[in-house]
């Protein structure tokens, strides 16, 4: 990424800004914003939330919300309350607080005398969240919004549950909100209340995964806050970008698909990130597109800024099975609307072993096939949403393939492009009252190699409904339709297109309480939106810029950390396990002097094919020192189940130096429901 120092306006920071909450709640604000403001008012931008702006976000705020002011913005970077330096207690993701408080900064913004009344909110994550969930709030200053990574639909597409699946992210992120959410805010920044701070942070955790077990169905708990329930509520212009390697590579489509607003979607082949920030790459200047898109929404520039294609996506090329890629090959195609005019459905029917051509017959005679797949597939699925750090992109598919009905089409006699989200559309019949599928599509090579290029899941109890599931009844068929996630992807001549159907897809996903024995029938079909390689890009004719930001905040590398992903199998005790540690090791924030330590270590057992058997933990290091001030929290989740329960225990322990200060446990148990 390029460095810039020579921006338009020069500003100023603001470290520590009080913004009272509507109850009287002290939040922590951080502000650059041009010196000129204080004659000449800007409109405000707001990224709001959880992970301490002083440090453990600071060098990537560093690099984007300076070069936002400094084309003539107030950027106001907030902690959520009970998080770095605001007081309260955050007690769960996107509570009503959480938004009312969001709305209460957005009118202190708008009335602040540097600020001339326009706000605009953008965020990664969370801070893409917040923004979505606020704008259907329509708070009167917001104009408009750029967020990234977000889903619309908090329950069938997030890292809770995935169409009804538990997603073994459901205990990870929890593990890691347990983590943030029981930190000290700095006392060089509050003084002598941190410890009372601290302490009230510490007395009202309890593992957010407890409750998120308590909601295995879609009820009013999810719908808050899903913006789905309500598009309309969505009145101001949106940006909205995602990384087919995220998580989150439905939702950009959905928004363009469903709002009645002014809206842009940018696809990239990145994992978690920011755009400007994308891995695996090419990166891109977004934050350039971020201040074209402000300067419309906000400043009235007419700028062009809606001219070319709605969506711009990363036609992705075939690439050899990884578990990181520093590059993705490929180029930009546009759409000029979403659905897009220019993608083709396509149905291809399953016979038997083989995918055919469209417009084959069905084979009356094909066979029926069946499995019951063991837990080992599941194994090299890699993350439901790539951080890229460690390797985390699923690996070669044939042993996956080795407990799982196959269809392979032919050599592909010309080249195929596909934008959007496959369907599988089967008549299965289970033995067993609680069934899932697990579908994955992958680009077969010549050498046999298979690159998984989407998947999706389906807990067949939410065949019909997420609100009201329903028992399956063994034997009896059923017609379900499964979308895989969305993606831009090429399968070159003499490449096989292939899809693959398990019966679980651990520890991706939490297995059903038994082994499953699934038949699919005669009639499959699976339908490709292809994008006919004689369409033109359509790219427009303006092409995205290279990466640039501020400068970095300096810092220092004290202890190295460790990255680890490591499948391993005892054939001893036939367990299998998945361990995950991510160890960023110590760093020192040079311009404050706090030195932080970061440990995360997650780990997912099994035994042999006993469902019941899994088991999956998340625990967490979080330190900080400066100077004789040195606190720790240690936090461990720890999740198992039987064929009627999820069982749950829990522990924090908190250290100030060398003595520990504050230790809870928590053993909860949760009744499975038809999951």
């Amino acid at each position: 990424m390029r460095v810039t120092d020579d921006l338009p306006y020069e500003i100023r920071r603001e470290e520590h800004v009080t913004v009272r909450a509507s109850d009287g709640i002290r939040l922590s604000a951080r502000i650059w914003r041009p010196v000129s403001s204080d004659a000449e008012p800007v409109p405000a931008v707001l990224e709001y939330i959880p992970y301490r702006k002083r440090d453990l976000t600071s060098v990537r705020d560093s690099v984007h919300h300076p070069y936002i002011a400094g084309h003539g913005y107030a950027c106001v970077r907030v902690d959520l309350r009970g998080t770095g330096d605001s007081e309260g207690v955050l007690r769960d993701e996107y509570l009503e607080r959480e938004q009312t408080d969001a709305e209460d900064i957005l009118a202190w913004l708008s009335h602040q005398p540097w600020c001339d009344g326009r706000t605009g909110m953008m965020g990664l994550s969370w801070g893409a969240f917040s923004a979505l969930q606020v704008a259907a709030r329509r708070p009167p200053s917001l104009r408009a919004i750029a967020i990234a990574s977000f889903t619309d639909d908090r329950y069938a597409d997030d890292m809770h549950y995935m169409n009804g699946c538990m997603l073994s992210d459901n205990l990870a992120e929890a593990g890691t909100m347990f983590a943030y959410a029981t930190c000290p805010p700095d006392p060089q920044v509050v003084g002598d209340e941190w410890r009372p701070m601290w302490f009230e942070r510490l007395s009202a955790a309890r593992p957010w995964v407890e409750r998120w077990l308590r909601h295995q169905r879609r009820d009013a708990y999810w719908r808050h806050a899903s913006v789905c329930e309500d598009y309309a509520a969505v009145q101001v212009p949106v940006l909205a970008s995602s990384g087919w390697a995220d998580g989150y590579s439905n939702a950009v489509t959905r928004l363009l698909q469903h709002l009645d607003v002014p809206r842009k979607g940018l696809i990239g082949p990145w994992s978690h990130k920011f755009p400007h920030q994308g891995e695996p790459g090419p990166a891109i200047g977004y934050l350039q597109e971020v201040v074209r898109w402000w300067d419309h929404w906000l400043k009235d520039a007419d700028n062009g800024v809606m001219d070319g294609p709605m969506l711009r996506a990363w036609m992705q090329e075939s690439v050899p099975p990884s578990t990181a890629y520093e590059e993705r090959p490929g180029r930009w195609v546009g759409e000029p609307s979403w659905p897009s005019p220019h993608i083709e459905e396509t149905a291809y029917p399953l016979l038997g072993p083989r995918i055919g051509a469209p417009g084959d017959e069905p084979l009356r005679a094909h066979p029926e096939p069946t499995v019951r797949s063991p837990l080992s597939v599941g194994q090299f699925a890699g993350k439901w949403a790539s951080y890229n750090a460690p390797p985390d992109l699923p690996y070669d598919q044939r042993e996956e393939d080795g407990g799982s009905i196959v269809h392979d089409s032919d050599p592909l006699e010309e080249r195929l492009e596909i934008l959007g989200s496959p369907l599988v559309d089967l008549e299965v019949s289970v033995n067993r009252p609680v069934a899932m599928i697990a579908a994955r599509l992958s680009d077969v090579a010549e050498d046999g190699s298979a690159t998984r290029v989407t998947y999706g899941l389906l807990n067949l109890t939410r065949r019909d409904s997420h609100d009201a599931p329903q028992p399956l009844e063994p034997g009896r068929r059923y017609r379900v339709q499964l979308r895989l996630n969305g993606v831009a992807q090429a399968f070159p001549p003499g490449h096989r297109v292939r899809l693959s159907l398990s019966t679980s897809y651990w520890p991706l996903a939490w297995p059903p309480p038994e082994p499953v024995l699934m038949t699919v029938h005669r009639g499959g079909r699976l339908v490709l939106p292809v994008r006919p390689a004689a369409e033109p890009d359509n790219v427009g004719e303006r092409p995205f810029g290279e990466p640039e930001g501020a400068r970095p905040l300096e810092t220092t590398l004290l202890e190295p950390g460790e990255q680890r992903w490591e499948v391993s199998r005892d054939l001893v005790d036939y367990r299998s396990s998945l361990e995950i540690v991510k160890d960023l090791g110590v760093q020192r924030f040079e311009e404050h002097g706090m030195e932080v330590r970061r440990r995360a270590y997650e780990r997912y057992d099994s035994v042999a094919d006993r469902f019941c058997s899994v088991r999956g933990e998340s625990a967490w290091t979080m330190g900080f020192r400066r100077g004789d001030w040195e606190t720790r929290t240690e936090t461990r989740t720890v999740l198992e189940c039987t064929e009627t329960d999820f069982l749950l225990h829990a522990t924090l322990d908190a250290y100030e130096g060398p003595h520990r200060v504050f230790s809870q446990t928590w053993t909860e148990k949760v009744p499975r429901d038809l999951l």
